[in-house]
């Protein structure tokens, strides 16, 4: 599914853009298709088992939510693979992500509920985020775009700087308090939590040094333009 909405963005939507930037609005349009929908199922499928918990099995529902996020990753990957096979820090974060969803979906058949909790906090800025990005890529010869970027810019921050920098570390602390007490060990092996944990950790590190960078650079964007001004 993923690779024909790719193949539609690619070839149809983005045909008129420049082949530097096609490939990156592309990936746009299929994570758009996945990350607003992926926070509407995951949530559906953690608040319809009424015994979620940390180390709770998981439910047919939710195995679906984690096979079709399985599925973007795997195309988005592929994509990567062809089209920016040198971009190593991305395809490191898809190839653990992926880790963390497998072994949850296919290996130990439990903990769908922190993971889909973590992807709902993940894709839940998804929409504003791939806006953005494709009002990035065009702002430098399109207007609308450029106004768009501007005016997006400090409310998509601060949207995503609340999510990853704060929401998000809570419920990782969460989680990590509930498996460091061993509750889960029988149906989790240590290892294994401990790598999810690695792998979440992480990834939240390398978002709030991200959007920590584009904070600066916003900063010194208006810093400019008022030096400028006087």
């Amino acid at each position: 599914m993923f690779l024909i909405i790719y193949s539609i963005a690619y070839f149809i939507v983005f045909r008129s853009w420049s082949p530097k930037i096609r490939p990156e609005a592309s990936s746009c349009l299929i994570s758009l298709f996945h990350g607003s929908p992926a926070v509407f199922l995951a949530s559906f499928a953690i608040f319809s088992d009424q015994n979620h918990g940390f180390s709770s099995s998981n439910t047919r529902t939710q195995n679906l939510v984690l096979d079709y996020t399985i599925s973007y990753f795997l195309t988005d990957l592929l994509l990567y693979f062809i089209f920016y096979p040198s971009d190593i820090i991305f395809i490191a974060h898809h190839l653990a992500t992926l880790f963390v969803f497998i072994t949850c979906r296919y290996m130990v058949f439990h903990g769908a509920y922190p993971i889909l909790s973590l992807l709902i906090l993940a894709e839940i800025t998804s929409f504003c985020q791939n806006v953005w990005t494709l009002a990035t890529a065009r702002r430098n010869d399109d207007d609308l775009a450029a106004k768009v970027h501007a005016f997006m810019s400090p409310y998509f921050y601060a949207f995503y700087s609340v999510v990853r920098g704060i929401l998000g570390p809570f419920f990782v602390y969460q989680m990590g308090v509930f498996y460091i007490t061993g509750k889960a060990d029988n149906v989790i092996p240590r290892q294994l939590w401990i790598s999810w944990m690695f792998v979440v950790i992480t990834a939240i590190g390398v978002s709030i040094l991200w959007i920590s960078n584009l904070w600066i650079e916003l900063f010194r964007e208006k810093k400019a333009k008022l030096e400028k001004k006087s």
